[in-house]
């Protein structure tokens, strides 16, 4: 099986709401690694809104092989579908929505319901912030002081990412680069340092830029 080269999902918990003809709808959504995760989840909000009306869910895992959803007492069809619809339109992987609902006393229709929970679950899911992960190759660069501060001043140039620094005899940073700048990285640091540094290729992982 060929593994992805992105991989979109959710950065922390997020939460918004807003009223439709007096019902208070409350969205949630929030990152996920396994099924009891997202059952968890589910249930930390249950338990926070016991007095809520609605307390409608939907999660969406392991590109979709793992999907459910619960209209919660909402006309069937009305509420956790649509959630877990907003959920695989926005791209999101691994993720679990909960929309809750205060009843406000008017009726708002087959119609009106399903907008009103897709419209939860798209503001939930905008709150806790949709990134996308791509492959990057982890490296560990070796360099002198001077080299250092023209490095520190390129790499933005590539997109890359700094998990630490160990100041010693020379400098030492670990660092990862988009798999698709690489090439541009090791030719960038073999010009800016006269082939001086040395780079040491210590992995591949998924990782998304700082700030998204």
């Amino acid at each position: 099986m060929t593994e992805p080269k992105t991989y979109t999902t959710l950065r922390a918990v997020g939460e918004d709401s807003f009223e439709e003809k007096r019902s208070l709808f409350i969205g949630a959504a929030a990152p996920v690694r396994t099924e009891e995760e997202a059952l968890a989840f589910i249930a930390a909000r249950k338990k926070q809104y016991a007095d809520a009306t609605h307390n409608v869910f939907a999660y969406h895992m392991k590109s979709g092989i793992l999907s459910r959803y619960s209209d919660d007492g909402e006309p069937q069809g009305t509420a956790g579908m649509p959630t877990l619809d907003t959920v695989r339109k926005s791209g999101v992987d691994d993720a679990v929505v909960v929309v809750t609902r205060y009843f406000g006393g008017t009726l708002l229709g087959a119609g009106g319901l399903v907008r009103a929970y897709a419209k939860a679950a798209k503001i939930a899911l905008e709150a806790a912030c949709i990134v996308t992960y791509s492959v990057y190759a982890a490296y560990r660069v070796v360099c002198s002081y001077g080299d250092y501060q023209r490095l520190l001043k390129e790499f933005p140039r590539f997109g890359v990412l700094t998990d630490g620094t160990d100041f010693t005899d020379c400098v030492r940073i670990d660092c990862a680069v988009p798999l698709t700048d690489e090439p541009s990285f090791l030719t960038g640091i073999r010009d800016l340092t006269g082939a001086r540094a040395v780079c040491e290729r210590t992995g591949e992982r998924f990782d998304c830029p700082r700030e998204q």
